[in-house]
């Protein structure tokens, strides 16, 4: 089935396109393919991988977030204190710890990356070819 539909895009020059509606061979939403779907998540495999992403990611993004509020705090409550400068020069303790941010986020990245390739993208790619039958 297909539908076109009009659009405006950059500048409010019209646009014209179809968007393509396909029904599933193995029954619609409610078949075969979604049930097959609901029994990976519910295996001890997905659970694993979940399991290990959120014990990596949550106590990760808590900390930063606990992080950037002290900053936002600081910023806000004592600017006094971010506002006193290091060893007599120009620079400030609020400066250190606004570059701080960008340091903590840069090395938040690669340590995330790093993890991901040794521990998690080899045991999601095994999974996703064990759901899809090797098909990419």
């Amino acid at each position: 089935m297909s539908t076109e539909h009009r659009t405006t895009g950059p500048g409010g020059a019209a646009r014209t396109g179809s968007t393509t509606s396909t029904t599933s061979t193995t029954g619609g939403a409610g078949g075969p393919a979604a049930a097959h779907l609901e029994d990976v998540r519910r295996s001890a495999e997905f659970e694993a991988l979940r399991r290990s992403f959120r014990r990596v990611v949550f106590p990760t993004t808590a900390a930063f977030l606990a992080w950037y509020a002290l900053y936002v705090l600081l910023a806000a409550y004592a600017p006094e204190f971010m506002g006193t400068r290091v060893g007599g020069s120009t620079i400030t303790i609020g400066l250190l710890l606004g570059l701080g941010q960008f340091v903590t986020t840069f090395a938040i990245t690669m340590a995330y990356r790093r993890w991901a390739d040794r521990r998690f993208d080899a045991r999601a790619e095994a999974l996703r070819a064990q759901i899809t039958g090797g098909a990419r």
